[in-house]
């Protein structure tokens, strides 16, 4: 277990595309293990891979570390995408959390029956534009800097694209009333690394599709 970052879950975004982001942002390369088969599955949890018998796992640094969070943090601070003291941490990790409210919203949507889609695509646009969007424009608006905490790149900068990306897949003008998170978005999409991941060929993970639930499903039962 050494080398890149090698991370184990299916082809698609799921609760592992926010860890793909993130590596990405740091620009670390990483290796994928695509889950396909109930048997590829039961062979991590016979070998005691899945602490919680359950994916995401990636395997970094001697460690096989599961827990979405868990990972995620680790590599904010690995990497330096954490802040630099205790309170700027903490302002991130409240970000994220709010973040990760709303990404919760759609992580299900591929899942749900034909007939419910149009309602949860109405639900989560409202949500986005009266709950969560308000909040970062306003942070970014009262304090006048180029990033979410301490004017410096952070997770909460990374996890707040991937977020604001996701429900423009659902609306495409949806940040239309949000002119700060307009600019932050055009201003982070920029950054080196991330611009990389954004281009065609990255191993970002397009929209989820009928037959990543159907893996989904065959995989876990």
């Amino acid at each position: 277990m050494s080398g890149k970052p090698k991370l184990y879950y299916f082809d698609g975004r799921g609760k592992m595309e926010s860890i793909r982001w993130l590596l990405a942002a740091a620009g670390v390369e990483f290796e994928e293990e695509f889950l396909e088969t109930r048997e590829q599955y039961e062979k991590l949890l016979q070998g005691g891979s899945l602490l919680f018998q359950q994916v995401p796992m990636v395997e970094i640094d001697g460690m096989r570390m599961v827990q979405t969070r868990a990972i995620l943090s680790y590599i904010a601070a690995k990497y330096n995408l954490y802040g630099k003291d205790l309170k700027e941490r903490a302002l991130i990790d409240m970000y994220v959390g709010g973040t990760d409210d709303l990404m919760g919203f759609i992580l299900m949507f591929p899942f749900l029956p034909a007939e419910d889609k149009e309602k949860q695509r109405a639900f989560i646009v409202q949500k986005a534009t009266s709950r969560y969007f308000p909040v970062y424009e306003k942070v970014l608006k009262d304090h006048g800097q180029d990033f979410l905490v301490g004017n410096s790149f952070s997770w909460a900068d990374v996890h707040l694209l991937e977020a604001i990306l996701m429900v423009e897949e659902k609306k495409s003008d949806v940040l239309s009333g949000f002119p700060q998170l307009q600019a932050f978005k055009a201003r982070i999409s920029s950054i080196p690394t991330i611009k990389k991941f954004l281009e065609p060929g990255s191993q970002r993970k397009p929209v989820p599709d009928d037959k990543y639930v159907e893996t989904v499903r065959r995989v876990l039962r």
